[in-house]
């Protein structure tokens, strides 16, 4: 069974539960839209913990010192290992991007550059200074939100005041931080995080365990093809996205990706989607995740019955400096209306090394030019994984990112059930669905008055942001019929609800003229605006709530499936026909 991917690195635990303690629900919590000194008026709204102390003339950024667990230090890194480094610059005005999200507003990107991003002067303050520390290959991406530059370790840990360890960690050397980065004073408010000063935080493919077809796993084997999942989620008189251009989020070499789609589109009975490859960044050999990017293309696809484009953006590595390229060209380019990314980690990772910073900036951008990203929302349960197996509900009691960033829509698994002629019978939450509260991020105030009461402050609302936003069909036993390498196979967790919810979002656009622009108002509103349907028996029974089946019955660990949004669906599952007559009115 195919599942989110995962952090390679597994940190200190212990460390990591401390350094969370102060965003915790039981601590003291800033107030709402405050931000860490390093980020003041940045596109997150973070709970965090003090910043570290500056040096003398230098000011901080959100990038914080790695500890890595059940790893061996071997020493400094080698002062002329070849490093590139990503700086993430500062919004100008984010509130008012956050402004024009709420209320609809498109931006584009010259009217972004023109009121949103950094200035042509504090990107020539930034240049200057990488180019007179001795930085080469210095390139600023057309939104001046990231600057890369490349130099040696040593011309690094001088420019940003940091130490650059080695390190064995299970049977592989990677480096790591092992203090803050900083910045001259003179860069302070401009800079917000430096990325590639770790490749110890990254995402991974994860080993597939396919049931049925062509596999020796022994289960309970209800697969779906494109066609039966448009009749068990009802897709009815929805038309194709044939309007609508999706991306998914890869990595290394996908020229295997298309051949694999043409062969399941000729299997299936789909017309050829038109598809394409962008690079970013330096080419990769690495096929490992190519069975991830199977699944992402055909199941975002095949749910959307055609596209006006499939773009499959290949970035380097699953690093987060090489993720926030990607985002970015993602974002800069505005191609596609709506993304994939199923993958994702503990979120203390992008918090400690400042990616979460950056990510949450670019896809703020990409949300206020009305493009929505789906992201899958973890496959262990109310946990993030340190070492757990993929499907097992364990690991650190952690929501995953970038699920869990204010602009991304998180999407949790189900078990779907369907009756012979493959019409909906029910679905529960799948146990090992990803969900929960964030510890660093605030809620959205699309999710305000949605989500459940705090039970530990007398009923407050919660101010953090919950986890996911809605659910598909996950468990492995009702997986998806996917072609891998021209063998058809059936692959499930959350990197099938994501795409899957992304094919549904890609019909509704294109019914709506593309107008819906960022998902996650729209699913809120119309979910707010319902009033709840008498329960329908199942097995497993469900009710219809605003365009969703919610999902009544199942749990993923620390939460359970209960009437209304929960942590572990969400607002539910599409009915697409009842999302379709009611979303954008």
């Amino acid at each position: 069974m195919r599942m989110t991917k995962r952090i390679g690195a597994t940190f200190a635990v212990a460390g990591m539960l401390a350094a969370t303690a102060c965003a915790g629900h039981g601590g003291s919590l800033p107030p709402i839209g405050s931000q860490s000194p390093a980020s003041s008026g940045a596109a997150t709204s973070r709970a965090v913990s003090a910043a570290a102390a500056a040096p003398s003339g230098w000011a901080p950024t959100g990038t914080q010192a790695l500890q890595l667990a059940n790893a061996s230090d071997r020493g400094a890194l080698a002062a002329s290992t070849p490093l590139t480094v990503r700086l993430g610059l500062q919004l100008r005005n984010a509130d008012g991007l956050k402004a024009a999200v709420a209320g609809g507003t498109r931006v584009d990107p010259s009217a972004f550059d023109a009121q949103y991003a950094p200035t042509p002067a504090q990107v020539a303050a930034v240049t200057a200074y990488l180019r007179g520390q001795g930085f080469t290959n210095i390139a600023v991406e057309p939104n001046n939100l990231l600057v890369s530059a490349d130099a040696t370790s040593a011309i690094v840990q001088k420019a940003f005041d940091t130490t650059l360890h080695a390190f064995t960690q299970q049977n592989t050397n990677v480096f790591a931080n092992t203090s803050p980065a900083f910045v001259p004073q003179s860069l302070s408010g401009i800079v917000v995080a430096v990325l590639g000063l770790n490749n110890a935080v990254k995402v991974r493919a994860a080993p597939i365990t396919p049931c049925g077809i062509g596999s020796g796993a022994t289960c309970v084997r209800f697969d779906y093809n494109p066609s039966t999942f448009w009749k068990t989620y009802d897709v009815g008189s929805t038309p194709a996205g044939s309007n609508t251009s999706v991306a998914v989020m890869a990595e290394g070499d996908v020229s295997s990706v298309i051949g694999d789609l043409r062969v399941a589109e000729s299997h299936f009975g789909l017309p050829q989607v038109p598809a394409s490859v962008v690079r970013v960044g330096l080419a990769s050999p690495d096929v490992a995740g190519v069975d991830e990017w199977d699944l992402d293309t055909q199941a975002s696809s095949g749910m959307a019955g055609a596209l006006k484009h499939l773009y499959i953006y290949a970035t380097t590595s699953l690093t987060d400096s090489d993720i926030a390229l990607e985002y970015n060209k993602w974002v800069t380019q505005d191609l596609a209306q709506i993304g994939n990314s199923s993958f994702g980690g503990c979120e203390f990772g992008p918090y400690l090394d400042g990616s979460m910073l950056v990510d949450d900036e670019i896809l703020l951008q990409g949300a206020a030019q009305g493009q929505t990203m789906f992201a899958s929302s973890g496959d262990t349960g109310s946990f993030c994984s340190v070492g757990t197996p993929n499907g097992v509900p364990a690991g650190a009691p952690l929501v995953e990112y970038p699920a869990a960033s204010p602009y991304v829509v998180a999407v949790g698994g189900t078990t779907l059930l369907s009756n012979a002629d493959a019409s909906y019978e029910g679905e529960l939450a799948w146990n090992a669905g990803g969900g929960g509260v964030s510890q660093f991020e605030y809620s959205p105030y699309w999710q305000q008055g949605v989500q459940p009461s705090n039970p530990s402050a007398a009923g407050a609302p919660v101010s953090l942001r919950g986890l996911p936003d809605i659910a598909m069909d996950a468990d492995p036993n009702t997986g998806a019929d996917v072609y891998v390498g021209g063998a058809l196979t059936v692959i499930g967790g959350t990197s099938l609800s994501s795409p899957l919810a992304a094919g549904v979002y890609a019909r509704l656009q294109s019914a709506h003229d593309n107008a819906l622009g960022l998902g996650s108002p729209a699913f809120y509103k119309i979910y707010s605006q319902a009033t709840p349907g008498a329960p329908v028996a199942g097995p497993p029974p469900t009710r219809a709530y605003g365009g969703f089946h919610d999902i009544l019955t199942g749990g993923n660990g620390a939460y359970s499936a209960l009437p209304g949004f929960d942590y572990t669906t969400g607002l539910g599952t599409f009915d697409v026909s009842a999302t379709n007559a009611t979303i954008g009115k």
